[in-house]
């Protein structure tokens, strides 16, 4: 069993009784329409088919996961003592402040998002790392929670096991024990999950919101312009906060530091339990992809672990100052990338391939300079999946990502997204997918 015969099986499966699955994929539809699955105001786009990884699949994601964070934290952990290796990153002096600040517990990244290209085992390279404000996690439980009772899963069902992951519950149960480690006299601590209201996602901060507290721990979703420090101790309104659960990407905090003062002095105290600290900006800023190819930052790692890098995470440059010739970048714009240090949402990422000569040339022009890295294209695999189209079944190709979700450092579930362009994100017409691990009944 692997997943690709999982696929075809459910491709046969739903081409047995078009109509049938299509009135199914109707009622899916309004499911969706009414739950918690939305991203911006609008149900998140969908396909009529999950994701299906083997039991196989999910111990080579733990195997890459745990060799990841070793090679990770040894990063970190240089940044913190060397002075010299802090310049690689450029950060502004506040924000290595901020990293500096001893943050009180032992796990150096918290919760992580890491995005990879899989096309079975031992064969991935990664996309990116999200260890700011990892997200997206009430989609799959909704969307995984609506696909489970449609037909076509039914029927899968009857030859095999399939589970989904439980992404919030599981969050509780690290976050706290995180904060034993941070304040073992505390409890049952106060929690705050904190991001801008102007920019967060509320539905899923509800999910979460309602975890803690089924889980006996008193959550309050906060604006960080709410907050107020005093005396060493965090408070929202009159509840001290014990626990922030942080959710405002560095990126947003930097920018609007006017509009926050009392949450960075307490970011730079280090008195309350802030999960994740601001460190993981370390790992989270793409130059972090440049920093693993640098000769001097193999100095530190392992034969194996610089393998790892060099088979794994796409060779990336800055892309500034006077090595970089303009015209062959264009005549092989295929093989390239343009992604800014810091946006997230796949904002100002442009892929060679997606530009015509002419206007490809324009974009390296335009983007040469300005906090951006320059990476090696890796064509994402592709995957034969379900879709409909005025009624009728068709079965199209799609380049499929993966998200690898990491609490405390270990693996607790998967993310899936398809879509047609070379840029797999919500501002290029992507799909999210139910994922699901499936093991013979």
């Amino acid at each position: 069993m692997n997943r690709i015969d999982l696929d075809r099986e459910y491709i046969n499966i739903v081409k047995e009784n078009e109509a049938l699955y299509y009135k199914d994929y109707l009622k899916t539809i309004e499911k969706v329409k009414n739950s918690t699955a939305m991203y911006k105001g609008k149900p998140v786009p969908f396909l009529y088919m999950p994701k299906f990884y083997t039991e196989e699949d999910l111990e080579g994601f733990k195997k890459l996961t745990s060799t990841l964070m070793i090679i990770l934290k040894k990063v970190i952990d240089r940044y913190m003592e060397d002075f010299q290796f802090r310049k690689k990153f450029g950060f502004s002096k506040l924000l290595e402040d901020l990293i500096l600040t001893e943050h009180g517990y032992n796990t150096k990244v918290p919760m992580a998002r890491v995005d990879i290209f899989y096309r079975g085992k031992g064969r991935f390279k990664f996309c990116e790392l999200n260890a700011d404000g990892a997200s997206a996690m009430n989609e799959d439980r909704e969307l995984s929670r609506i696909l489970s009772e449609s037909i076509s899963l039914r029927q899968m069902e009857k030859k095999y096991k399939i589970e989904a992951f439980e992404l919030f519950d599981t969050w509780v149960k690290e976050a706290i024990s995180i904060f034993r480690e941070f304040n073992p006299s505390i409890e049952n601590p106060n929690v705050a999950i904190v991001d801008f209201n102007d920019t967060g996602s509320p539905n899923e901060f509800e999910i979460f919101k309602c975890a803690f507290k089924r889980n006996g721990y008193n959550t309050e979703i906060v604006d960080p312009r709410d907050l107020k420090y005093l005396n060493g101790k965090l408070y929202f309104n009159d509840m001290q906060i014990d626990i922030v659960y942080r959710r405002l990407v560095t990126k947003d905090l930097m920018e609007r530091l006017k509009e926050i003062p009392d949450f960075i002095e307490a970011a730079r105290e280090g008195k309350v339990c802030i999960i994740g600290p601001i460190k993981t900006q370390i790992i989270h800023n793409k130059i972090i992809f440049k920093v693993l190819h640098d000769e001097d930052t193999w100095e530190f790692l392992s034969p194996e672990e610089i393998k790892f890098i060099k088979d794994h995470i796409p060779y990336t440059a800055k892309f500034e100052g006077n090595n970089f010739n303009f015209e062959e970048l264009t005549i092989y714009k295929n093989k390239y990338i343009l992604k800014p240090s810091d946006f997230y949402a796949s904002q100002g990422v442009y892929a060679g391939q997606d530009f015509n000569n002419r206007e490809w040339k324009e974009k390296l022009l335009e983007c040469h300079g300005r906090d951006y890295l320059i990476q090696e294209y890796y064509t994402p695999p592709k995957c034969d999946l379900v879709e409909f189209e005025g009624g009728k079944l068709k079965i199209r190709e799609f380049n499929n990502i993966t998200g690898i979700y990491i609490y405390n450092e270990k693996l607790y579930g998967l993310y899936s997204r398809v879509g047609k362009n070379a840029i797999i994100s919500g501002l290029h017409d992507c799909y999210t997918l139910p994922t699901y691990i499936v093991k013979k009944a």
